[in-house]
This record gives structure tokens, C-alpha cells and sequence, in this order.
């Protein structure tokens, strides 16, 4: 498994005067999975009917909800935790406290070491698209594998993710072949 990303060489100038080029990642989604396909597929794989498992589903999404907004970090199945959180200003009176100072609520999700690890051990294949939106070079990971941690919001390890250059391949596709085998 490999997480794809696309880095797309864009003008990036905030001046609409000036040009300034610079290669943009951003991660590629395939879909977003229904719930529907979920269910399928856990009952494929357990062997419990799919009504049992939707139920189940839906209770359990309820009580998440439900403990949530009373305040607890509640566990996701084989996942880690969520909880609600908010994002805020600070005053130095105690008389300014008020609500205008949240800027934002959150939901915060923390992963289980085992998510942690299955993350950092997945690769990362970048494909570089030129602003004509011709393939130039592909890379793959080759960094430390540093994953986020929710709760610091600083990498582990003190590191910006690490080096990718390392495992670049440039392309040069056939007149005709868009480079992707398609």
C-alpha cells in the first residue's frame, strides 16, 4: 500500500502583477467509502449479517456522539480516540472571558500506536505534474516516516517529515502515454 500524492506545479504569486511557480502537493482521493460499503464489507469479512453489523454501527456512533459532548475521549474501534475540542484566543482579564473567544471547534481524533505504525511504514509516491499537466518526475518516500501527533501538533521526532528526494525517478513518457500505464 502507498498513499498517492500529486505535486502540481502552480503560480503560487499573490501579486497578479508578478509570476512565481512552485510545486503544490496535495494527497489523492480515490472516494469516500458509504457507510453502505462498509458494512458490506465488515460482514464479508466477519461473517455477521449486514443488519446486525449496521446496527451495531449505528449505536455505537450514537454513544460516540453522545459521550463525546459530555466531555470524554472516546474510543473508535481499532482506530484510537475522538474528542470535541475548540480553538480560542486568550485575554489577561478574567472580565473578557467569554465565548467570543472561541475562533473554532474541533473534533480531535488521536490514533492508536498501531494506526501510528501502520502509517509510518506505508509509502508515499508523489507523481510531479509541470503547469501544462505533463508528468516530470515521480518520487517515492524515503523518509523517517514521522507521523503527527493530534495532541502536540509538532511532528515526533523534531522532524519536517523527512527527505523524499532520494527515490526520485524523472519521466519522460512516451509521445502519446500519459506516464500511467492508462
Amino acid at each position: 500500500m502507498a498513499i498517492k500524492v500529486k505535486a502540481v506545479e502552480r503560480n503560487v504569486s499573490f501579486d497578479k502583477n508578478a509570476e512565481k511557480w512552485a510545486y503544490v502537493l496535495q494527497a489523492e482521493l480515490y472516494n469516500k467509502l458509504t457507510q453502505a460499503k462498509v458494512i458490506q464489507e465488515a460482514s464479508l469479512r466477519s461473517g455477521i449479517p449486514k443488519g446486525s453489523i449496521n446496527a451495531a454501527w449505528e449505536v455505537i456512533g450514537e454513544v460516540i456522539k453522545a459521550w463525546a459532548t459530555e466531555g470524554h475521549a472516546v474510543a473508535v474501534p481499532g482506530l484510537g480516540t475522538m474528542r470535541f475540542g475548540i480553538r480560542s484566543t486568550s485575554v489577561a482579564n478574567v472580565n473578557s472571558v467569554g465565548t467570543d473567544l472561541i475562533t473554532s471547534r474541533r473534533v480531535i481524533f488521536t490514533p492508536s500506536s498501531d494506526i501510528k505504525e501502520e502509517l509510518r511504514r506505508t509509502s508515499i509516491n508523489i507523481t510531479c505534474y509541470d503547469r501544462n499537466g505533463e508528468i516530470v518526475k515521480r518520487v517515492t518516500s524515503s523518509d523517517d516516516g514521522d507521523v503527527e501527533d493530534p495532541e502536540n501538533e509538532t511532528p515526533t521526532g523534531g522532524s519536517t517529515g523527512g527527505n523524499t528526494q532520494s527515490g526520485s525517478t524523472p519521466v519522460t513518457p512516451p509521445a502519446g502515454d500519459n506516464g500511467l500505464g492508462e
